[in-house]
């Protein structure tokens, strides 16, 4: 890794690859994933992608999704999701994803709370071959550097401006600094703090945690949503989702007598609900999945990956039920950003499960998750692009990176770099007042915490750091329950 870099995604999904193919290609990239690059939630969606099909569905898409969402959802934010989902979809078969179809015709299906077929899908891994693929032509950037097994500790900040990213890396204690001219979050979700979740453990809310830290400001971060049908299993372990298409396909669910107790199609907090229910009525761990009910297609060919899975833990999917139950498994809330996926710090940016951009609302529907990844990562990296100096965020002069060999700190007019025509004087690119970039060698945690917003003790004891941020979490998730039932409390009294 360099010191600094014009972009700093963090994150290898969808939303992190989407930002990084969108930037112009002479943007200096740096990616950074926690883990192996296919250890993201992108990777792990199986249903499909929505779409707008025609705009005679423009109407009944928006309700679906406010419905669902309990109608606090941000209205603009759907709309423009909406929109740009035929854009998007184009976009990713132009980078050869490939979409079930008949002789060349796309075909759509239908999940819970929908109500019409206008999702697209690849098999039972949809997720896979659409990150898959946006992955490969990230990785044939020569302006992208990508570093696995890279850890965000903190950001580099002051006076709410982001100026880069605090990396520790799997062979090094000492947490590196580097710089950067605009960092995006894309690092997913918070399933990691939770004992039974369908997200990979590594995604333990890193940027909540440092939001919280720094004052970034978070919306809805209570609303968590519970998959109602994931396979049942004693072991200690990811949990392993079973589509919302299966349901979609005609599969029933059938309490301990194997008596059908509720509409499949409900939304998910809805169908969790009456799950939860069925099972502490007929005091059980799970409740059963009837796959044989589906009738319409080839289950083995439209669901190859939940069969053999099914089939490995002992179920035959063509004979058997199979026992499932509700597990966390997406985060509606997260932090807050605007239509151009900006949050309430400069030069900071955040899209995918990580991010509220309020398209959501309470609930999100069914197979919305990637699209509005998609959707607002192209929207950050246009933005960047078209706005390298953030104007419209800051009152204060970006000192421009190039001019200073990629030297990202802020100053005023007076505080920018020293331009003089004395050869004795200092070069151009050092900055007079902090020249961490230019120093030799690098400055140390304890130097640049003189100047930032760091804490190098916490640091120094990643386990300890990591059980704070879990800790800090969780708080927050709380404190927000209960402002939220104070709310209601005095609207109804």
């Amino acid at each position: 890794m360099k010191r600094y870099y014009d972009v700093i995604i963090v994150g290898s999904g969808v939303a992190g690859c989407f930002t990084a193919l969108h930037l112009p290609s002479g943007t200096d990239i740096l990616m950074i994933t926690k883990g192996d690059v296919e250890e993201s939630d992108s990777y792990l969606a199986q249903g499909g992608i929505c779409v707008l099909k025609d705009d005679k569905d423009y109407d009944s898409f928006f309700e679906d999704t406010l419905r669902a969402g309990h109608y606090e959802n941000r209205k603009d934010s759907v709309d423009m999701m909406i929109r740009e989902s035929r854009a998007v979809i184009e976009e990713l078969m132009g980078e050869g994803v490939e979409f079930a179809n008949q002789d060349g015709d796309l075909i759509y299906t239908r999940e819970g709370a929908h109500s019409t077929n206008r999702i697209l899908y690849h098999e039972d891994v949809t997720g896979r071959e659409i990150t898959s693929k946006l992955v490969a032509r990230v990785m044939k950037l020569p302006n992208v550097e990508l570093v696995t097994h890279a850890m965000m500790i903190d950001i580099i900040c002051r006076d709410n401006v982001c100026d880069g990213v605090l990396i520790r890396l799997e062979d090094q204690k000492e947490p590196v600094p580097v710089f950067a001219g605009n960092v995006m979050w894309a690092c997913g979700g918070i399933g990691g703090i939770y004992e039974n979740s369908t997200n990979f453990p590594i995604l333990t809310g890193d940027a909540l945690a440092i939001s919280i830290l720094h004052h970034i400001t978070l919306e809805h971060i209570n609303y968590v949503q519970i998959h109602p049908t994931v396979l049942y299993s004693k072991k200690h372990e990811r949990r392993f989702l079973i589509s919302e298409s299966v349901r979609g396909e005609g599969a029933l669910l059938r309490d301990k007598n194997g008596e059908r107790f509720v509409n499949e199609l409900l939304p998910r907090d809805l169908l969790s609900k009456a799950i939860y229910e069925q099972m502490e009525k007929d005091g059980t761990e799970h409740v059963w999945l009837d796959l044989t009910a589906i009738t319409k297609v080839d289950v083995k060919k439209r669901f190859p990956n939940i069969c053999q899975h099914c089939l490995d833990e002992g179920y035959d999917v063509t004979k058997d039920w199979i026992p499932v139950v509700p597990a966390q498994h997406y985060f509606m809330g997260g932090v807050y950003v605007d239509q151009n996926s900006h949050t309430s710090m400069r030069h900071l940016y955040a899209a995918g499960e990580v991010s509220c951009n309020g398209v959501h609302g309470a609930n999100r529907l069914a197979s919305n998750s990637l699209l509005e990844s998609l959707v607002f990562a192209k929207a950050a990296a246009i933005y960047m692009a078209a706005h390298p100096d953030d104007e419209e965020y800051q009152g204060r002069v970006r000192i421009p990176s190039a001019k200073l060999l990629g030297f990202s700190l802020f100053g005023d007019n007076e505080g920018g770099p020293f331009e003089t025509d004395d050869k004795t004087a200092p070069p151009a690119h050092i900055f007079i007042e902090k020249g961490f970039l230019s120093k030799e060698p690098p400055a140390t945690l304890d130097e640049l915490s003189k100047t930032y917003e760091l804490t190098p003790d916490e640091y120094r004891n990643p386990e300890l750091y990591a059980e704070k941020n879990k800790a800090r979490i969780w708080n927050e998730i709380h404190n927000e329950e209960r402002r939220q039932k104070e709310i209601k409390s005095k609207r109804f009294n």
